[in-house]
């Protein structure tokens, strides 16, 4: 017998033989289905793919499916008249969706713990919905919200319709598509600390998986003082009993290196390393997916990406709102945590981390870790703290951060943050990465800025002044808004006198494709439900992401160090732009 598994990466057709016959399905297509002698082992396939999702394939009246990304795939080779040549595996494939006896004995349980929530709302629902409009959920799916809230099913689905919408460029089904998609959601009222509750929501979601090989997925959308007791009672009350059971679990995954440690420790009471999925949504914006091809995949960039030629990187992320009655939550965590430590750390180790082995999730976090165990601790002599104050612009009076009435009146809480980070190996040695991260500030971005070293001797020194960082080249890859990659580069002005100019080389996204870029959420909830690890965080990532961060942390508390002021609406404290000049740099986004 020889099987070809389909890899969810690169699209490739998966199919099943013995010496009897074949059939073949997808998650929503049809497959062509034909019976064939299989004396020679050749067999052509006709196929009608579903653009982004999986097939799953039936071998002698048995569905298998896919194995995970995080296991080598099948090889496969194409030969002449489209002709499919497989070598057979070596050993069973772990953590697939095993389906059972056929295309309808399988089911994805999908429960939204807080569904009541603003992110399950805003985010996690949507997510689906759009995951379910673009056919990429399995055939058999149903989705139940637990929350304490009182809620029957309708009142869900009314509170879900609100926030649902169609991608741009299939709007003609809308309204079809979300009616069907509702009628897959229900909701289930209980404590989440009650393993009764979580044992009652277990005998519901049995009902609707009727009797089918069940796999589950709890998403975590609550605050971390209860993570615990739902992982515990959902282990131990809901579980699959035969197919794979993942969590998903929300940051911040704890406040420094103890309580994080302590918090992975209770989870891993309950759950394997593997069915912990901690999600960072910034991992899965489009633009940070595209660092790692813009990288390896252009031999423009790659030789470049080193010390000989960069002279420092800026991670920038800009809020232009401040926390708006918000500020309980934001004030026992503050900037570096929330955003600092997890999304621009995060973005750091992509970028700065060698070529992985191969594409496979561990491979690529193997290789984050390596940086991020390379990095100096933050020194609090690298470090700017600001906060907030109001303002009066064009007319309109704009509150102070403790101006919130959820925020103490004498808070010490940063609400902005500068620092300058520094990796010790061969590749970055001496080279600054300057974080700066903000809320209330004049506009709202979130960009990495590689900054290039002048050229030497050149010979249009005298053209630029004494500026010479209008000369610099400089790589702007903006994850938000406007998601565009755009490189600044020195040309001459036409005409008869030599006069040079700085112009950009830009692509775009929103005028280079007309296609409506996937939310993070979809890309994150599709992968948990493939079982793909690659844009989640492992524990050890996890560990020696809070190492860099927590003496630097406890420093800032122990010495009550005051934020410096700074207007609703401006640029920022007056400090950061000192910190960058102390490694004689300048903040790209001021120009």
């Amino acid at each position: 017998m020889v099987t070809l598994y389909s890899s969810p990466s690169t699209g490739a057709v998966a199919f099943f033989y013995s010496n009897t016959s074949i059939r073949l399905y997808n998650y929503h297509n049809n497959l062509t289905l034909f019976p064939r002698k299989l004396g020679s082992h050749n067999i052509s396939l006709q196929i009608n793919q579903t653009p982004f999702c999986n097939a799953v394939h039936i071998q002698d009246g048995s569905v298998a499916a896919p194995p995970s990304k995080n296991e080598n795939e099948t090889p496969l080779k194409k030969l002449k008249d489209g002709i499919l040549s497989v070598t057979p595996p070596m050993e069973k494939q772990k953590d697939t969706f095993d389906f059972g006896g056929n295309k309808d004995k399988s089911t994805v349980s999908i429960t939204v713990v807080g569904a009541s929530g603003d992110l399950a709302k805003k985010k996690i629902f949507p997510a689906l919905f759009a995951l379910y409009y673009e056919s990429c959920l399995p055939e058999h799916f149903t989705i139940f919200g637990y929350a304490r809230s009182k809620m029957t099913d309708d009142e869900l689905r009314n509170m879900v319709s609100k926030t649902l919408t169609c991608r741009i460029d299939k709007r003609e089904n809308c309204g079809e598509k979300m009616e069907q998609f509702l009628k897959r959601c229900f909701y289930h009222s209980g404590q989440y600390d009650s393993q009764e509750n979580f044992a009652e929501l277990d005998k519901k979601l049995k009902e609707h998986e009727d009797g089918r090989f069940s796999n589950r997925l709890f998403y975590l959308s609550i605050p971390p003082n209860i993570f615990i007791n739902a992982v515990r009672c959902a282990s131990l009350s809901a579980s699959s009993a035969h197919g794979w059971t993942r969590v998903i679990v929300e940051k911040p995954f704890g406040r420094d290196s103890e309580s994080s440690a302590a918090l992975t420790g209770a989870l891993k009471q309950y759950l394997k390393e593997d069915q912990i999925f901690r999600i960072d949504h910034y991992l899965g914006k489009e633009l940070v997916e595209n660092l790692s091809v813009l990288r390896f995949s252009n031999l423009i960039f790659e030789p470049l990406w080193s010390r000989q030629y960069i002279r420092n990187v800026q991670f920038i992320f800009s809020e232009d709102f401040g926390t708006e009655g918000r500020g309980g939550y934001f004030d026992h965590y503050g900037i570096i945590r929330d955003i600092m430590q997890n999304h621009l750390l995060q973005i750091l180790a992509l970028f700065a981390m060698e070529t992985p082995v191969s594409l496979d999730a561990e491979d690529i976090r193997n290789e984050k870790v390596k940086v991020l165990r390379s990095m100096r601790p933050l020194q609090l002599d690298d470090v700017v703290v600001g906060q907030y104050k109001s303002h009066t612009k064009g007319g309109v009076p704009y509150p102070g951060y403790t101006d919130d009435k959820t925020v103490p009146k004498d808070s010490l809480t940063p609400t902005f943050a500068a620092a300058a980070l520094f990796i010790d190996n061969a590749r970055w040695d001496g080279v600054p990465f300057l974080m700066k991260a903000g809320k209330a500030l004049h506009t709202r971005s979130a960009e990495i800025r590689v900054q290039f070293r002048h050229v030497p001797g050149n010979l249009y020194n005298k053209n630029f002044g004494s500026d010479l960082d209008q000369a610099t080249n400089e790589l702007v890859i903006r994850v938000q808004p406007d998601e565009a990659i755009y490189l600044k580069i020195n040309n001459k002005v036409p005409g008869l006198g030599m006069r040079l100019d700085r112009s950009n080389l830009n692509l775009l996204y929103s005028a280079r494709y007309s296609r409506e870029i996937p939310d993070a959420y979809e890309r994150l909830l599709l992968d948990a439900i493939e079982g793909e690890r690659r844009l989640f965080i492992r524990s050890d990532e996890l560990d020696a992401a809070w190492s860099l961060f927590t003496p630097v942390l406890k420093e800032l508390e122990h010495k009550k160090i005051v934020p410096e002021s700074y207007p609703y609406g401006s640029r920022g404290p007056i400090g950061a732009h000192y910190l960058a000049a102390r490694y004689k740099v300048r903040w790209g986004d001021l120009a």
